[in-house]
């Protein structure tokens, strides 16, 4: 009786153990794909503040915004490991230039003549060159023959929408293309998220996130100073206060905390994979809310992209582990 009883309980618990782990995995998938539905919706907030808002006060304030909603959890942390903040602070400042302060002011600046759904495909393909930053960088990693592959196929479409279709276009680009200020913004984030990989153990993320808002909004200060006098400001209203409010709470503060939580239910792996998905949300919430329609190159220029990093992206075979 006592040996079916305990066989009768161990049953029990590994039932209840994959059944934890299960639920576990969903609620890790949903939070990453929160985050990124939140991420591609600033691609359209940013699209629809382009000619109402100067790229650099949208972006000066929305880093604003994001310190308010952040400073509040954080701040006593921070206070905490000052001392670790000193140390680290040039590992900090580089973060912060090419994360808060290069990249999303690209994008803003790319808004400006570039589609969301464009701009969401363009950004799509970002992990093949954080692969590039991530094998020359310290401790980089090997790029086989599928991860090389997918980056040259993610890449083919990248080119193939710049060019819309005409590859000879390519050589035609104005200088001040969205494109172009867009593979920009690609690249820093892409640099930005290699730098990621060493951030110090001991820093803890919100007080690496509060600090980065912090630094990032610091650097961009003199720039919107420049804004403000030769552009002007921008009428408060609820065509640009809403955008803002949305790009400052829930793209910078709201989806890190998601992402954030995504990655320790489940792993940086299995989320980056739900990333992939950010072109067909822009697609869906560009089309939705701007009537951006999307057309058949934008759709071939997606299944490249999306094919291209879904393969270099793959869980390597046993034999190359």
């Amino acid at each position: 009786m006592e040996n079916e009883a305990a066989v009768r309980t161990g049953s029990e618990s590994r039932s209840v153990r994959p059944t934890a782990a299960r639920r576990a995995t969903l609620t890790g998938l949903a939070l990453a794909l929160t985050a990124t539905v939140v991420w591609s919706g600033s691609f359209v907030a940013t699209r629809a503040l382009h000619d109402s808002v100067p790229p650099v006060q949208a972006v000066f304030w929305r880093w604003v915004i994001a310190l308010l909603a952040v400073a509040p959890m954080t701040l006593p942390q921070v206070w905490r490991q000052r001392a670790l903040i000193r140390r680290h602070f040039r590992f900090l400042l580089l973060a912060s230039l090419l994360g808060v302060s290069l990249y999303n002011t690209l994008v803003h600046q790319a808004g400006l003549t570039t589609t969301a759904g464009t701009m969401g495909m363009i950004m799509a393909a970002s992990p093949t060159l954080m692969a590039l930053f991530g094998r020359f960088g310290r401790g980089g990693e090997r790029i086989g023959a599928r991860r090389a592959a997918g980056m040259l196929v993610a890449t083919a479409g990248v080119l193939t929408l710049l060019g819309k279709g005409d590859p000879t276009a390519l050589f035609r680009l104005d200088l001040a293309s969205g494109g172009l200020w867009m593979l920009a913004a690609m690249a820093c984030f892409a640099g930005y998220s290699a730098l990621v990989r060493h951030k110090p153990a001991e820093l803890t993320g919100p007080v690496f996130l509060c600090v980065t808002f912090l630094i990032g909004t610091v650097l961009l200060a003199p720039a919107y100073a420049v804004s403000l006098t030769v552009q002007g400001g921008f009428t408060l209203g609820v065509d640009t206060v809403g955008p803002l409010l949305y790009i400052g709470i829930f793209s910078s503060a709201v989806a890190f905390f998601t992402w954030n939580k995504a990655i320790a239910l489940v792993g940086a792996a299995r989320a980056g994979a739900v990333y992939y998905l950010q072109p067909v949300c822009v697609a869906l919430l560009s089309l939705l809310l701007l009537d951006e329609h999307t057309g058949p190159v934008q759709i071939l220029c997606m299944v490249l992209i999306l094919g291209g990093v879904v393969l270099a992206a793959g869980v390597p075979r046993r034999a190359d582990r």
